[in-house]
Order: structure tokens, then sequence, then C-alpha cells
């Protein structure tokens, strides 16, 4: 299986840009006894459209052009459940286990993800009721995901 991250804009050259590559490299030498082959992280384009439906809906086509036909589809939505790390483990586990060759977490821009790609989705995931800039919200999923692999790899988790 092959995870990945697909999020709208660019993370800029800094810490959080660090970080994230931190978590997503670990992720991925982490899963690699899972049969996780990849973790990695596509950027799409930011509409330049005026209007916010039309950005949404520009930049849900773009994320929806690089999704693999059989893949999980998770998308970051502020009224999407949220699950605890071993929740998030169990679910990546049920994937592999279906025969899902790729998990792909969708981060959508400031105006959110059309409709017909949020009805696409498997999972809603939400990080709290709090607002959370988007390069959190990347540097927050890639950690969670590293999270996940590593209890499902069986490395102690402080929480069990």
């Amino acid at each position: 299986m092959r995870v990945m991250v697909a999020a709208v804009g660019r993370m800029k050259q800094g810490p959080e840009r660090d970080l994230a590559a931190r978590f997503r490299k670990r992720a991925g030498e982490a899963g690699r006894s899972l049969g996780i082959r990849d973790v990695s992280v596509i950027e799409v384009k930011e509409s330049r459209a005026r209007e916010p439906e039309r950005r949404s809906i520009e930049e849900s086509i773009a994320l929806a052009s690089i999704l693999p036909e059989q893949a999980a589809v998770a998308v970051l939505d502020e009224r999407g459940e949220s699950l605890a790390s071993a929740a998030l483990a169990s679910r990546l586990l049920g994937w592999r286990d279906a025969g899902r060759s790729e998990a792909v977490f969708l981060i959508g821009g400031a105006d959110g993800l059309a409709p017909s790609l949020l009805d696409r989705a498997d999972l809603h995931l939400a990080f709290g009721a709090a607002t959370w800039p988007h390069q959190l919200v990347r540097i927050m999923l890639l950690e969670q995901l590293y999270r996940a692999i590593t209890i499902l790899a069986g490395h102690p988790y402080h929480r069990e």
C-alpha cells in the first residue's frame, strides 16, 4: 500500500516544511515492515478564480485528477470525525487488508472541497473544532500517519 497526502498549495521553505518532511520520512521508514511502500506528498496549485465556489471546484478537480481509481480516500473536513491515533491506525489497516493499493488524504484550500469530492471520501477526518492553518494541518496529518504506522508496527504506544 502507498500512502499519499495531496494538498492544495505549496509549503514554503522553513521549519514547517522541514518538520513535515521529517514526519513523512519517518512514516515511510516505519511502514516498510507493514507493506507500506511509500508515503508521499503531492501539492496542487491554488486556484486564481475570484469566486470562492469556483476556487473550490477548480482545486477539487486538480485533486481528483491525481486520485488512483481504487484508492481509499480521506478528506480533512472540519465537520469530520475526530479519531484517536489507534482508530486511524485501524482504518489504515482495514484499507490495506481490504486490498486497497493506496490511501490518499486530501487537504483542500481555504474554500474547502467540492461536494462531489467530499462524497467520494471513505473518511472525513477532523483535527478538532479549531481552525488550523494549512501548513499545520499538513504537519499534524503527517505526524498522525507516522504515529498510526508505528502503532501498527508494534512500537510501544503510551496510551495503551
